[in-house]
């Protein structure tokens, strides 16, 4: 059961305006009041201020809590488990605790201090955990107040992975000039990920004909290990000319053993989603049945979008997989930390959504 930043923002929006909420410690002295909210993924605008310092609601500033945060707090929340809100945000967004407070005033969200294993030395012991909340959306509480849900979950602290990008240059004349730079980027940042993944896996490489310049760790893309140089030399492909006309552009294709095609990839922006289901769309209609995944990787931020034109009848035959960066990035920092091996092609499933319309 997966819960996004819409059913978040949807949650928190059936609360009362009219009222200040309580952080979960009652030491805490600072009230939060909802503002707006921004409908359908946020951000969600609140007032914050501590009575006792003197502060009133009127003279509180406005601030935000942003799409971007709902949506990395909702990627990481699973039905019974707790989630540490300062561990996935770390230190950034100091409306955070805002947040993980309105949510536990929801009907569907608890608070609770799961045991915490601590190793010192050849020593563990097992302690009073940190504050976490918890989704039960089948065991609701009353709206408008929090409750703590007693668990003997016990939580191993170690440290979190990391997606590491080393230097990256992109050519001058790269990719539309009406997109911002950071988005080209992140793309190709994206690209290098998909690629480095597929190296760990066995897979070979393609990359788009117009991407391969791009310049990772003083070496273009095309000339990285992996990355195939000619459609045509792909055994797979070689009897489809205008399936290796469609695939030119295509942003990343994974082979593996010269007979399989595990993945037919394009990255998007917000700038559509629809030209990348069309390309993966020709190249299928270009070969005839054939197993793959026809998978959009797109930042997780755009997930209602993806699902919106994945479901059109156009696209149905593809049966598409959602890709979110996040995904990506903990496969691929998985893939630094650990070297692995033997991995089947269904490992893959566990990081892509199906978001596609099935087809008989």
């Amino acid at each position: 059961m997966k819960i996004t930043a819409s059913d978040i923002v949807t949650a928190i929006g059936h609360l009362q305006k009219d009222r200040a909420y309580n952080y979960i410690n009652p030491r805490t002295r600072t009230k939060i009041h909802i503002v707006h909210i921004c409908y359908p993924e946020g951000p969600i605008i609140i007032k914050r201020y501590n009575p006792s310092k003197g502060e009133n609601l009127l003279n509180a500033r406005e601030e935000s809590i942003s799409t971007q945060m709902i949506w990395r707090v909702a990627n990481a929340i699973t039905p019974g488990y707790p989630v540490n809100i300062d561990r996935i945000l770390g230190a950034s967004y100091n409306t955070r605790s805002a947040l993980e407070t309105l949510l536990a005033h929801t009907a569907q969200f608890y608070y609770c201090y799961p045991g915490r294993i601590e190793n010192i030395n050849s020593s563990t012991e097992i302690k009073h955990g940190h504050k976490h909340i918890m989704w039960h959306p089948d065991e609701p509480h009353e709206m408008g107040r929090i409750q703590e849900i007693e668990t003997d979950i016990v939580i191993s602290e170690i440290p979190g992975n990391e997606a590491i990008y080393e230097a990256l240059v992109l050519p001058e004349d790269w990719g539309s000039p009406e997109i911002d730079i950071d988005i080209k980027r992140r793309h190709a940042q994206i690209q290098v990920a998909l690629i480095l993944i597929g190296q760990q896996l066995d897979f070979r490489t393609w990359v788009a004909q117009n991407d391969k310049g791009i310049i990772y760790k003083d070496k273009k893309i095309g000339e990285m290990d992996g990355v195939i140089s000619s459609l045509g030399s792909e055994k797979l492909l070689m009897a489809f000319e205008d399936a290796q006309k469609a695939a030119r552009l295509i942003d990343c294709i994974w082979f593996k053993n010269d007979r399989l095609m595990p993945a037919v990839m394009e990255i998007e922006h917000s700038t559509g989603v629809t030209s990348g289901l069309s390309r993966m769309k020709t190249l299928q209609d270009k070969l005839p049945p054939f197993p793959t995944r026809y998978v959009v990787v797109a930042a997780d931020e755009y997930r209602e979008k993806v699902l919106l034109e994945t479901t059109k009848e156009q696209f149905s035959s593809l049966n598409t997989r959602y890709f979110p960066y996040s995904a990506v990035e903990e496969l691929y920092a998985l893939c630094q930390k650990r070297k692995l091996r033997g991995i089947t092609e269904e490992f893959l499933d566990c990081f892509m959504e199906p978001v596609g319309r099935m087809t008989n």
